[in-house]
């Protein structure tokens, strides 16, 4: 008896066992073949499972970018790259078509239809699923292939895969580049936005679609349907300001001078005086190998000391205060003054200007006349200058849509650092920072009867024509930054100093255009012993009616040609005013005698004669030269020892005059 239950145990144990191996053997046969069909090469082998189904993001196409005139300056351009699942045809169709497939591609790729055909034969034998057929490119040419025998087909019948790259271009290049700017994405998700681009990406972007996708052979995957399960939606488009023959003017008349000047680098931003919309800004840094290109937005980023521009806000809190008026008298003395027994102010001319009002010094921009306006008449009290420098709005940013505005410096006396200097040094332009932009609105209100608007850089924001999603206008920061009285006299102040023989624009003074500005030099590095400058001019015109305002700013210029704003910035402001003027119809009908004293002017200009220069300051002789049309070349610093041409020659507008100094 135990034996017979040992014995039908054991046939029970046995059972079990190979039921157990049995089921062993099911779990592992399945799953080989989930992996067979799933991560293998293995081909053809149905429809994956739903955890190898996944919708794919599709990116919308960014909107474009429109200069003033409608014309495109960034759009985004769909590029494409073709693929063929070798095996999806049926034997069939292939057959049949494929010496017409190679025939049409082999029209398409500059090679021979045997050897194409060859190539997707090998492709099918190979039961490729990602076959390359075409790289990057248009639409117009997607469509053509798309057309093809066997690729005219469903994806599920001709195999044709169309993987989409949307890239974004500049049809008019690089103009001005660092304004229109740029959003991209690393690898860790991490967004950098420059320029309108990135301000209103938000905007430009867009609605991402979705598409259903398979995995295939080697982690690839392939749309399951020629439709999308959500389509992307194209974003909104940006219309500037920027108008592209003033751009284009501008960007031409700065690089001809920094290429001349061998400076570092420069900017120039040219604002519609009634509207604050920004009409042209071009920002030029020099490469290694001497080129120039937008490296970075410096009107909009770059705070630095402005120099003596910055003496048209000295002159107008002392005006506004009334310690003094434009007729007040300041005795420059011998152009030299003294602060603690050594830190000194001088005026550029050697033994300063003598007794002269307070516009006087403004014009000929004398920074000992500046200096004794605000120091004798503030120094007891700072806080009341720099209170109405505050009132005027120059310690705020202006808000900018662009990222990376430049944050306004103006020292204030209950700061821990302010000292004894801060006072003068503020008076002509030092240990004060703004941007050029910051420094041209302000500019801009002078221009504009006192109100201040905000710089503008779009007009509205629409998509497809339609009603616009936002609309700027122009936005008012101060409806006055000073009194109307105040404001007449800077104003003729401003024109006195390209209008007078004496002013430190005189240079430019054009007879068929008025202009209204300011220069500015201003010394960098000027705590160590190689001293550098910055050369400005900033300004408006026409000054009957202003259109426009304008600063040209032009960083470490090379010393040996030249580093005066009157001289290096300056005639890139004429230059692009001119230029603009030309545009502008000429309203102003000039009396016959005027029109005579004109011609007679120009007929003389034909029979110039080198002026003797020995002798005169470098600012002197640069001021004649400048006024006969003629270029120079400086050598050395000081006065006049030798010229080139010599007195009495006959010379020739835009004639090179060599200058050696000492």
């Amino acid at each position: 008896m135990s034996d017979q239950v040992q014995q039908e145990g054991f046939k029970k144990s046995r059972f079990y066992f190979l039921i157990g191996c049995l089921v062993v053997f099911g779990f592992v046969l399945i799953g080989k073949l989930i992996y067979l069909q799933f991560y293998t090469n293995d081909e053809g082998l149905g429809i994956a499972p739903e955890a190898l189904v996944k919708n794919v993001i599709l990116e919308p196409s960014r909107g474009d970018i429109y200069a003033a005139d409608g014309n495109i300056l960034a759009t985004t351009v769909a590029r494409y790259a073709l693929f063929w699942d070798a095996i999806t045809p049926s034997e069939t169709v292939f057959q049949k078509y494929k010496t017409a497939l190679a025939d049409s591609i082999a029209t398409m790729t500059n090679q021979s239809a045997a050897a194409v055909l060859k190539k997707i034969e090998g492709a099918r034998n190979k039961k490729s699923r990602y076959y390359p057929i075409a790289s990057d490119v248009s639409y117009s040419v997607y469509r053509r292939y798309k057309t093809f025998p066997i690729f005219n087909q469903s994806t599920y019948k001709g195999g044709l895969i169309v993987d989409q790259e949307l890239k974004r271009e500049h049809p008019l290049g690089k103009i001005a580049e660092r304004t229109i700017g740029y959003e991209m994405q690393d690898q860790d998700g991490t967004y950098f936005r420059v320029g309108l681009e990135g301000a209103f990406s938000q905007y430009l972007r867009g609605d991402s679609g979705l598409r259903l996708k398979q995995k295939i052979a080697n982690g690839q995957w392939k749309p399951i349907s020629d439709s999308n399960e959500k389509e992307p939606t194209e974003g909104f488009d940006l219309h500037t300001t920027i108008d592209l023959n003033i751009q284009d003017i501008s960007h031409n008349a700065l690089l001809q001078q920094l290429e001349y000047y061998e400076a570092d680098h420069g900017t120039v931003v040219v604002m519609e005086v009634a509207t604050g919309a920004i009409k042209a800004i071009a920002n030029l840094g020099r490469t290694e190998e001497g080129k120039y290109f937008e490296k970075l937005n410096y009107a909009v980023g770059e705070a630095h000391e402005p120099g003596s521009t910055f003496k048209l806000m000295g002159m107008i809190a002392a005006l506004e205060d009334k310690v003094i008026d434009e007729n007040s008298l300041i005795d420059t003395e011998k152009g030299e003054l003294t602060f603690f027994g050594k830190y000194k102010v001088r005026d550029s001319k050697r033994g300063g200007y003598g007794i002269i009002s307070a516009s006087h010094a403004f014009e000929v921009s004398s920074n000992v006349g500046l200096v004794k306006i605000i120091y004798d008449n503030y120094k007891d009290n700072p806080k009341q200058f720099v209170d109405r420098l505050y009132n005027m709005g120059l310690n705020k940013n202006l808000g900018l849509p662009i990222k990376g505005e430049g944050e306004p410096k103006i020292p204030y006396p209950t700061d821990p650092d302010w000292d004894g200097l801060d006072l003068p040094w503020m008076a002509y332009g030092y240990g004060v920072s703004l941007t050029p932009l910051q420094t041209l609105t302000f500019y801009n209100a002078i221009a504009n009867n006192g109100e201040m608007v905000k710089p503008r850089f779009l007009t509205e924001i629409s998509n497809l024509g339609n009603t616009p999603k936002k609309v700027f206008s122009k936005q008012v920061l101060n409806p006055s930054i000073c009194s109307e009285e105040t404001l007449k006299k800077v104003q003729q102040m401003m024109f006195n100093v390209v209008d007078k023989k004496w002013g430190t624009g005189y240079s430019i003074k054009d007879s068929k255009l008025s202009m209204a500005g300011k220069t500015g030099t201003c010394q960098v590095d000027y705590t160590t012993e190689s001293i550098q400058y910055i050369s400005s001019f900033v300004g408006y015109f026409p000054v009957e009616k202003p259109k426009y305002s304008c600063i040209v700013v032009i960083h470490k210029p090379n010393k040996a040609k030249g580093y005066y704003g009157a001289t290096v910035a300056a005639p890139v402001f004429k230059a692009i005013a001119n230029k603009i003027f030309n545009d502008i119809p000429l309203q102003v009908e000039l009396p016959a005698s005027k029109v005579a004293e004109l011609i007679k002017n120009s007929q003389s200009k034909s029979n110039l004669k080198m002026p003797n220069l020995a002798g005169l300051t470098e600012e002197e002789a640069l001021q004649r030269i400048n006024e006969m049309g003629l270029k120079v070349e400086l050598k050395g610093r000081g006065s006049v020892k030798q010229q080139q041409p010599q007195p009495g020659s006959k010379v020739i507008p835009n004639q090179k005059i060599i200058l050696e100094l000492s």
